[in-house]
């Protein structure tokens, strides 16, 4: 599991550029499938036989693309201008090291030297039309034969295990999610199962409108992240959630009002079997439960999240322990839609 997890967090997959992250699931999950969908935009639907014939179509759902930045404009002297993809902290972007564009031109992330600064500047964080990528060109003649306009900017994929059993990635949202259906597909299910792995989910989860579509979900399982503000200076219910204290299991959030027999059998199950759970403990973000939600007829969904630290950045800190018990709960889950 958590070697999938991390070769996953190092493929690069900003939204819209899924290709290479559907292309390595697809690769792995061909063998165990009983049935492959791909469509127009990109999202990969893969159906899998189980010991049992659920009374309810039944489908895990997590998104392949992470955040990241795209080129908007290339200078006379060869640096990149570019905007978000996807919602992402501008403090986090100084002095960060980017890869551009399918030929992953390495590239890092500046902007004008602290003492070329007036005192008032200083005083607010540069905006993204001050900042810039230097991918070492001397003009724009030689960026223009190593990036494109519109080419997407992944971070840097370095994947490092620290501390008391905690991982440091990009992309951990929410490939934790997808390697979690993965290694399902590769096992022997307990009931059939479509799995969808979708894309442009930071951008308004537009991938899981369409495969909830294709698909005809009656019960859906939303694999995700989530974001733990468990950090100095944050006290109480502005935490969110915190790492150590186990997968998360929200009730609501910005976008869903999550079903509420689904909610307590996901509470039950993590503790008959000894898995540490907790809720969000305010209403923020989303997932593409809301877009898989008001799908076709409407659909019952849930959702299991893994707690993550800076989220949305190149330097997303997770607990080892609650990837694997992600996986765990989904287990369950299906257990119990083949009772």
């Amino acid at each position: 599991m958590l070697d999938t997890m991390e070769t996953l967090c190092c493929l690069d997959g900003v939204s819209g550029s899924e290709d290479e992250v559907r292309d390595y699931i697809l690769e792995r999950a061909m063998p165990f499938a009983d049935e492959i969908r791909t469509d127009p935009m990109g999202n990969l639907m893969i159906f899998k036989k189980g010991d049992a014939s659920p009374s309810r179509r039944v489908m895990l759902c997590a998104h392949m693309d992470e955040v990241g930045l795209m080129v908007t404009g290339i200078t006379e002297e060869g640096y990149l201008h570019f905007d978000t993809c996807g919602g992402i902290d501008r403090r986090v972007l100084i002095g960060k090291r980017v890869f551009v564009g399918a030929m992953r031109t390495m590239g890092v992330v500046g902007s004008k030297a602290i003492h070329l600064t007036t005192a008032e500047q200083r005083k607010t964080l540069p905006k993204l039309s001050d900042m810039y990528i230097d991918i070492g060109a001397p003009d724009r003649k030689a960026a223009e034969a190593l990036v494109s306009l519109g080419d997407t900017v992944a971070f840097d994929d370095a994947v490092i295990r620290f501390g008391d059993g905690f991982i440091k990635a990009k992309a951990i949202d929410d490939r934790v999610g997808c390697a979690t259906m993965l290694e399902l597909i590769e096992s022997q299910l307990p009931c059939d199962c479509w799995f969808a792995f979708t894309v442009q989910e930071e951008v308004g989860c537009r991938g899981a409108m369409i495969a909830a579509r294709s698909i005809e979900p009656e019960t859906a399982l939303i694999l995700e992240t989530t974001t733990a503000a468990d950090i100095p200076g944050v006290e109480g219910a502005a935490r969110v959630c915190c790492l150590g204290q186990g997968v998360v299991i929200p009730f609501m959030d910005k976008g869903t009002i999550y079903d509420k027999t689904l909610y307590a059998t996901l509470g039950r199950l993590a503790e008959e079997n000894n898995i540490p759970w907790q809720t969000k403990t305010r209403i923020a973000g989303g997932t593409d439960a809301s877009a898989v939600q008001r799908s076709g007829r409407g659909v019952q969904v849930a959702a299991l999240s893994v707690p993550v630290r800076n989220i949305h950045s190149p330097a997303s800190v997770a607990k080892i322990s609650e990837c694997e018990d992600q996986y765990r709960l989904a287990r369950l889950f299906l257990q119990e839609m083949a009772k």
